[in-house]
């Protein structure tokens, strides 16, 4: 039988932020699954500017599921996908469900597991990310994720440093591994490599010896060459198109303008596989509704497909992040032998998450911004 009850805690912080409750199953040998029922979770109430971010210190915590993970939250990174949302990106899929909590990385402690959990156990560090239609996000003080998108933090990073790192190096692994199936010795293009995407797939290219070509801003040049890339051209000072020489087996597009995309498919080889970040399936939703909206993206994906397979002998996708935790572990193994690494510009307190979703809206930190939670 299951004894619920409520316990005290010396922390003061903890007493303030959080109801704590635990209970001890007689089933699960020493396991002591500790359970939140509410916490502090920064919250969006409506789309729109950095304004509509709410820090409420009562948010509801959902009991967990026999797969879940219950992390104690250290670090989460702000993604594109986050402030996407809060100004209405996808707002078909969720202006039903709001209000939502954004975030999608996590670095922080399991703090209870579900009764299937096996692969982490309690105070462990962990670090992972949620699917891009989670609802409910990781900017809050405990993140729910499933067994299969957490796995043990890597020891030599922090847990600023962990949460820069998943949602976005899975990204990469989704169409390099996935979709391209990249492997020994293929030329690889990353158009745009200085964001934190394009910067993972270089390091997961790299790491599987293909031979990587980059296009990304000046500021980013040093930073790619010595993350391995052969090339990283300045898409602003030189002439991609005269710069780069020869053709690829895959190229992933992380900025996806129709110039980058006809560039792109003019690179690839026969057979070779163009990867755009920029999937129409939430524009298209939003346009036109989900009924009308989602075939449509649909029907519009496969005309693209059809044409370039046709013209040029081509494999045309739109990559998402999908949970692999295959994926996620060989981004753990990059990161503790040092070949997967991205870095952290600035970061903020949770308390200041308006200021920090200001800063990237007003581009004043191009690099990753983390939020810390003490």
């Amino acid at each position: 039988m299951r004894i619920l009850r409520r316990i005290a805690t010396a922390s003061n912080y903890y007493h303030y932020h959080c109801h704590h409750y635990y209970y001890n199953n007689n089933n699960t040998n020493n396991h002591v699954r500790s359970y939140v029922s509410t916490c502090r979770a920064v919250v969006l109430p409506s789309f729109g500017g950095a304004d509509k971010l709410q820090l409420r210190s009562d948010v509801k915590v959902p009991p967990l599921k026999p797969n879940d993970v219950l992390v104690r939250t250290r670090a989460v990174s702000i993604n594109p996908l986050d402030t996407r949302m809060r100004s209405g990106y996808g707002r078909s899929i969720f202006e039903p469900l709001l209000p939502l909590i954004l975030g999608r990385d996590v670095s922080g402690e399991v703090a209870a597991v579900g009764e299937s959990v096996r692969s982490v156990s309690l105070g462990q560090d962990v670090f992972g990310a949620l699917h891009p239609t989670a609802v409910r996000g990781t900017y809050t003080d405990y993140a729910i994720l499933s067994e299969e998108e957490v796995t043990p933090k890597p020891t030599s990073l922090s847990h600023v440093e962990a949460s820069a790192i998943p949602f976005a190096a899975l990204t990469a692994w989704r169409a390099l591994k996935s979709t391209a199936r990249i492997s020994e010795g293929q030329r690889i293009l990353i158009v745009g490599g200085g964001g934190a995407v394009g910067f993972s797939a270089i390091q997961l290219a790299v790491a599987a010896d293909c031979h990587v070509v980059t296009t990304c801003g000046s500021q980013s040049v040093d930073r790619i060459l010595a993350a391995g890339a052969e090339q990283a051209v300045d898409y602003i000072a030189e002439d991609v198109e005269l710069a780069i020489k020869g053709k690829f087996d895959a190229v992933l597009d992380t900025i996806g303008v129709p110039e980058t995309e006809r560039m792109g498919i003019n690179f690839l080889k026969r057979g070779g596989h163009y990867m755009t970040l920029q999937g129409e399936a939430a524009s298209f939703a939003d346009r036109y509704g989900l009924t009308i909206g989602l075939p449509a993206a649909t029907a519009f994906l496969l005309k693209r497909q059809i044409q370039y397979r046709y013209s040029h002998g081509i494999e045309y996708s739109w990559t998402y992040m999908r949970a692999d935790l295959e994926g996620l572990i060989e981004i753990r193994k990059l990161c503790e032998a040092g070949k997967m690494k991205i870095p952290v510009d600035k970061t903020f307190p949770i308390t200041q998450v308006k200021e920090a979703h200001e800063a990237k809206d007003n581009k004043l930190i191009p690099g990753k911004v983390v939020l810390e939670l003490d």
